[in-house]
């Protein structure tokens, strides 16, 4: 039983960007290596941010509740600012590499969130046992799905507000990266954070398709099979 969990949730959790992945960037060596710059980058923010609250907490009364209460979620917002700010220097401005860079930064975001929990879903241990909900592991890999994907979105909408100086979208990014990351204080209450974040993903998807070039057309030519144009570029002679 917690083989068939473990390897449920991971395939929950990194199964839609491994797929990504496989497709449409394994055969492209600079498009692997726009991949690993974003994942790169993604650290890099993490490590700023984790020394932000590390020293804050140091310096901070330990035994406030509240006092580590704010620093966790200033930790949170200080995370998603820095997080925002450093994918500029992991793209140009080219659709495709920031998609790749959106990417990486999901991957990398995603391992960090469920790599233990993954561990953990192995065993010994039952989940649920003491009256806690038994969807922690299940509710953490659509979480990190969601959370990968986002990323994604997120990386296409803020870079044409930045190229075309719409504010407006680069807000809207910012703004709902925090919204998704502060939903996760919800938990246990995980319809209370996962419908809202799926919602989220769900508008951003649909803005960074239209952002990106996508129209209903194209998308109906592309899952009819039929865009030869699509064809074409995924030709490879045999």
């Amino acid at each position: 039983m917690t083989a068939a969990v473990f390897f449920g949730c991971t395939f929950i959790a990194f199964g839609p960007a491994v797929s990504l992945f496989l497709f449409t960037i394994a055969r492209e060596p600079l498009r692997v290596i726009f991949l690993i710059a974003g994942a790169f980058f993604w650290l890099v923010s993490l490590l700023m941010a984790s020394l932000v609250w590390f020293i804050s907490v140091q310096i901070s009364n330990k035994e406030s509740v509240s006092q580590q209460k704010g620093l966790l979620i200033f930790g949170v917002v200080l995370s998603v600012l820095l997080q925002e700010t450093f994918p500029a220097s992991a793209s140009s401005h080219h659709t495709d590499s920031i998609l790749l860079s959106g990417l990486g930064f999901g991957f990398m975001s995603g391992a960090f969130s469920v790599v233990n929990i993954l561990a953990d879903s192995v065993g010994p241990g039952t989940v649920g046992i003491h009256g806690d909900s038994q969807h922690y592991f299940l509710s953490s890999a659509f979480m990190t799905m969601a959370i990968i994907l986002l990323h994604m979105f997120w990386g296409i909408i803020f870079f044409d507000g930045c190229e075309k100086q719409r504010w407006l979208a680069v807000a809207a990014v910012v703004a709902s990266h925090l919204l998704v990351s502060c939903l996760t204080f919800q938990n246990p209450q995980y319809v209370s954070s996962l419908v809202p974040t799926y919602v989220v993903m769900f508008f951003m998807g649909v803005w960074a398709f239209y952002t990106a070039g996508g129209s209903l057309r194209n998308l109906k030519l592309c899952l009819t099979c039929k865009d030869k144009d699509f064809l074409l570029a995924n030709h490879r002679p045999r």
